[in-house]
């Protein structure tokens, strides 16, 4: 079938009128008569029929000019989607995030986000540091959002760094080390309560005991959560090696104490994970570009 006909019977239809059809279309009459014509002999039917000084429409007329104002409808709303889409208004995002940023700054960077682009769809996995990078690179997310070393992205991952966060070890008010300042050594004599192997706090505590050749450290409690670790050190079991911005709050509060470590400052890495070479849908980009304006 000849849409671009159709088109020019549609117009006819909706304006009553070949003379205004050829104003709005800048199109001269002769051709859009012809083109009339020649689409009504392709469907066998006759469309238009003369009345006084101009035009009506014939039966069969007046049913093809309903079904094709439904058409271009729709014509208009994939056009609509179309742009929408291009512009990130519609969508699905997929994203993998690692407990602290999970926890500590997705709840806010989503809010901020949902506000302005509501339509868009979220698909959210928590994980730890490789189930993040392992869901990105298996193309299961479009983007992840991952706290940890930059020296372990792998290569065929894009990474831009958002902030760094200060690493503390932590106990609870009653401890011996309750801000008291202690050796490496004398740190890893105590039980640990730490999150499940995965973790990149955690592998960065054994890695710490290699690079200062100190004993690793015992994990005497280990939860799948931040918040379950925590809370155990908070009951007075142990120490934890945590991020500032998990914890912060409490040392305030006085609910943990922090142990200085005698020469040991780290810092921990938040960063958007993308596969590098491979463009991010627009409302990706729209979240991006708002994580980068308000990064904590």
């Amino acid at each position: 079938m000849n849409l671009h006909a159709l088109r020019l019977f549609h117009v006819i239809a909706s304006t009553g009128s070949v003379t205004r059809a050829s104003e709005l279309l800048n199109i001269s009459q002769p051709a859009i008569t012809a083109q009339i014509k020649k689409f009504e002999k392709e469907i066998s039917l006759s469309l238009l029929m003369p009345q006084g000084r101009g035009i009506a429409l014939t039966d069969a007329g007046e049913q093809i000019a309903v079904l094709a104002k439904r058409l271009f409808a729709v014509e208009q709303q994939i056009e609509q989607f179309a742009s929408d889409y291009g512009h990130g208004t519609y969508g699905l995002i997929r994203l993998a995030a690692t407990y602290l940023p999970a926890h500590f700054l997705l709840p806010s960077w989503l809010a901020k986000f949902k506000q302005q682009y509501e339509h868009v769809e979220m698909s959210i996995t928590t994980t730890n540091s490789s189930g993040a990078l392992k869901q990105l690179l298996n193309v299961d997310v479009d983007l992840a959002i991952y706290g940890g070393l930059p020296e372990a992205y792998p290569d065929t991952v894009q990474t831009e760094e958002l902030f760094q966060d200060e690493l503390w070890f932590v106990v609870a008010p009653n401890h011996k080390y309750a801000n008291q300042h202690v050796s490496l050594e004398e740190m890893m004599r105590e039980p640990f309560v730490m999150r499940e192997e995965g973790s990149s706090t955690r592998e960065r505590l054994f890695a710490l005991c290699r690079t200062y050749n100190a004993t690793a450290p015992k994990i005497a409690l280990q939860f799948n959560g931040l918040h379950e670790a925590i809370t155990a050190v908070i009951a007075g079991y142990g120490a934890n090696f945590v991020s500032s911005l998990v914890v912060r709050e409490y040392v305030s509060r006085g609910e943990l104490c922090r142990v200085h470590v005698k020469g040991i400052e780290l810092r921990n890495v938040i960063a958007i994970c993308t596969r590098k070479d491979e463009p991010l849908s627009a409302a990706a980009r729209n979240l991006v570009e708002l994580i980068r304006m308000h990064p904590y």
